[in-house]
């Protein structure tokens, strides 16, 4: 065992990271279509589709067009559209339900990535040790504090719920779905290159090669076969104490 720093290979630690997404996106949708079911989240979205459906064919339009396709609509069509869009978002019954649409959404989306993220990243380490997921375990990959020390549950938490779920998850994909729903544009894309160049930044620069997640957490991931890790401070000391007396008894020869 080595006490110098001993990275894990960016290789290794991606290609934990894919195994260890298929597991969490498993867990994820199970969740999801549970709580799509409990929530009602299908009947909403047959009401909004049935009065799609209703409202083009009682206009003659199509509700799924962009912009440049409505501009190149004859004038009679434009205002057809018009008419069709606007006793559409005047149906009450229909607001409700694509409103209940886009809160359930976002609160399924959220709930199930949350309690994958909790069940892949914490629990899981908690029980192998050494901040491994499954993933890393198969890949020889542990975590541990950047001075190392074992990595600790309230580390482990931080990283996993601010780390990976709030800045590298959720907010990412929240930003996804309000430009899908039309609420942000540019602003939203702004956003999302934002956190991906702040990764990039935060890979590139820092002494552990971290994402965003290890660098809140201070942990950094290492070769769990060549790479010493101590349960606790004093361990290190001592063990510290232990070396320099060594090498000072050495020296005496």
């Amino acid at each position: 065992m080595n006490t110098d720093l001993q990275k894990a290979g960016l290789g290794k630690r991606f290609i934990a990271a894919i195994f260890d997404g298929i597991l969490l996106s498993i867990i994820a949708v199970g969740l999801a279509a549970l709580l799509s079911s409990a929530f009602g989240y299908d009947g909403y979205m047959n009401t909004v589709n049935e009065a799609y459906a209703k409202y083009e064919a009682k206009y003659g339009v199509e509700f799924q067009i962009n912009e440049q396709q409505y501009n190149e609509l004859s004038e009679t069509k434009r205002q057809n559209y018009d008419a069709a869009y606007k006793e559409l978002t005047e149906d009450e019954s229909v607001t409700y339900a694509y409103n209940m649409l886009i809160n359930l959404t976002l609160l399924i989306m959220t709930l199930s990535i949350l309690v994958a993220v909790i069940v892949i990243d914490f629990a899981v380490p908690l029980f192998f040790k050494n901040g491994q997921t499954l993933g890393k375990k198969i890949f020889g990959i542990a975590l541990m504090h950047t001075d190392g020390i074992q990595v600790s549950p309230i580390q482990l938490f931080a990283r996993t719920v601010l780390g990976k779920f709030a800045f590298e998850l959720i907010i990412p994909l929240n930003v996804i779905m309000m430009i899908f729903f039309n609420f942000i544009g540019i602003t939203g894309a702004l956003i999302l290159l934002i956190l991906l160049i702040a990764e990039i930044i935060c890979l590139a620069v820092t002494r552990t090669n971290s994402f965003l997640h290890d660098a809140i957490a201070g942990t950094v991931a290492v070769d769990f076969s060549s790479q010493k890790i101590f349960k606790n401070r004093e361990e290190l000391i001592e063990y510290t104490k232990a070396l320099h007396l060594e090498r000072a008894e050495r020296s005496t020869y």
